[in-house]
C-alpha cells in the first residue's frame, strides 16, 4: 500500500515564514543560472570530469585515459564546461591543461559528494 505524502492537514498560512521565503527568493535570471549549473552537473560524464579535475589539472589525453573515453568525447564535454565557466584551460606547448575555473566550482563538487555520502550513511 502506498504511504501518504507528508502534507499539512490544515490550511493555515504562516505569513511571516512566507514573507521570509519570498524575500530570499532568487530573481528569475539568477534562478535560471543556478538551474543551468545543476543541469550541467547532472550529466554523469561531466561530473566524472569535474571529479577528476578535483585532484589536479589534467590535459585532454589524461582525462580521456582516466575516464576510459575518446579524446573527442572528452573535448566535447570540456567545451560545454568551459563555456559555462566551470573549467578553465591553459596551453603548454601542444598540451591543453584543464582545471576547475575557481574555488567555488571545486567547493560545489566536494559539497555534492559530501551530501550524497552523508545521505547514504543515514540510510544504513
Amino acid at each position: 500500500m502506498k504511504e501518504k505524502a507528508d502534507l499539512c492537514d490544515c490550511n493555515i498560512v504562516h505569513e511571516d515564514a512566507v514573507k521570509l521565503a519570498r524575500d530570499a527568493m532568487l530573481g528569475s535570471e539568477e534562478l535560471e543560472g543556478v538551474a543551468y549549473l545543476f543541469k550541467l552537473l547532472s550529466d554523469p560524464t561531466r561530473m566524472r570530469i569535474m571529479w577528476a579535475l578535483d585532484s589536479t589539472e589534467l590535459c585532454t589525453c589524461d582525462i580521456a585515459a582516466t575516464l576510459g573515453m575518446t579524446k573527442s568525447a572528452v573535448s566535447h564535454q570540456l567545451n560545454t564546461l568551459k563555456q559555462a565557466k566551470m573549467v578553465k584551460s591553459r596551453r603548454e606547448g601542444k598540451n591543453v591543461f584543464y582545471s576547475h575555473d575557481d574555488a567555488h566550482v571545486k567547493d560545489i563538487v566536494e559539497i555534492a559528494r559530501e551530501h550524497v555520502k552523508h545521505g547514504r550513511d543515514r540510510t544504513r
